[in-house]
Formats: C-alpha cells, structure tokens, sequence
C-alpha cells in the first residue's frame, strides 16, 4: 500500500512514543505499506527536520531501523531538563577497545587482550556498562570464553547506519600483535559527549 496524508505523522507518533529504533518490517507492518512507501514517509520527515533552526529533532536510521533523537546543538538543554550529569569522554584506551571489537567483533576478551598486550577486563566492563557494547555469545572453545560485539547505541553515537560503515583500515601482524592503521582520535570524529 502506499502512503497516505497521514502516514509520515504517524511514523513520527510511532518513533515519538517508542522512544528507541524500530525496525523497518516492524514499521511497515504497523503502518500498512510497503517499504518504499517507508522510505517515502520517512524522506518526509527528514525534509520536515532539516532545518536546525527551526527544529531540535531528527530522524536517523540505525542498522534496519528508524529513530528520532535531538540534534546535538540541544543535547545540553536536554540533559539539563532530564537532570542527567555529563559523563566524561571515553579514554584513549576505550576507544582502543572499541575500536578492537568494531572491527573484529565479535571479539573475546583474550583476543581483546592479545591485540593490546595488557589486561582489558575492567575496560571491556566498562564499555558494556555504557551500552556500546554486549555480550553475543560464547566461543566454541575451552572455557567457552565470552564474545562481545558492539550495540546500536555504539552506532548511534558514532554516527553509522550499520558496521558497514566504519571506515576501512589496513590490518598489518607485528608479532604478536594486530596494528590498525589509524588513531584513536580518527575513530573518535563522532565521539558522543555523552561517554
């Protein structure tokens, strides 16, 4: 079926009222069109929030699912009103630890540990208490060590649709470990102010 007058306010109310991503099939289901005529609402909302002067929400899409979140230029005036203190940045060393499992994910946490040379278990901890990254299984290995892979807050804050998207890199062996390529900073350009 495709879209009617009341189909982008009503994609709006939907991601409004759920608050985190919706999947596309869930959305279509809900809304009675096809995924064509999602993408159409949905282009209609994008346009309607375009302008930052005029609105402090946008709709972002987030693996295969849509979301409304405040733009960052409000980010402040929001955590303000929902009392939320601003938590400090992510270290050097967590962003070497994302990085490690963004890109090899999923990851356990010796592997984690094989790549940096030094115990990573409170930064792993860390990382999964924030929600960027969780849990996705165990390896088939003695001990059935735990595999960890990154979420899609992890995605969100940095700014991607999907892993697909994280920039490519060059992976080179150096003994007994794995240099990437690029620094930190680099795969910091979309830190959240929220970590």
């Amino acid at each position: 079926m495709n879209i009617n007058h009341e189909t982008p306010a009503a994609l709006e109310a939907i991601l409004f009222a759920c608050g985190g991503p919706v999947a596309f099939e869930r959305l279509c289901e809900i809304l009675g069109v096809s995924p064509e005529g999602l993408r159409e609402a949905a282009a209609i909302l994008k346009n309607k929030y375009q302008d930052d002067r005029e609105n402090g929400i946008q709709l972002i899409t987030v693996e295969s699912a849509y979301q409304l979140c405040t733009k960052a230029y409000v980010a402040e005036y929001v955590k303000k009103a929902l009392e939320l203190r601003k938590a400090p940045p992510l270290s050097k060393a967590s962003l070497e630890v994302l990085a490690i499992i963004a890109y090899n994910q999923p990851a356990t946490r010796s592997f984690i540990e094989m790549v940096r040379g030094v115990d990573s278990s409170a930064i792993v901890a860390s990382l999964v208490d924030k929600g960027l990254v969780a849990e996705r299984g165990t390896l088939d290995a003695p001990g059935r060590p735990t595999l960890f892979g990154t979420t899609d807050a992890f995605l969100r804050c940095f700014g991607l649709e999907s892993i697909d998207d994280l920039p490519k890199t060059e992976l080179q062996m150096t003994g007994e470990q794995v240099a990437i390529d690029f620094t930190a900073e680099e795969a910091a350009s979309g830190e959240p102010e929220e970590e």
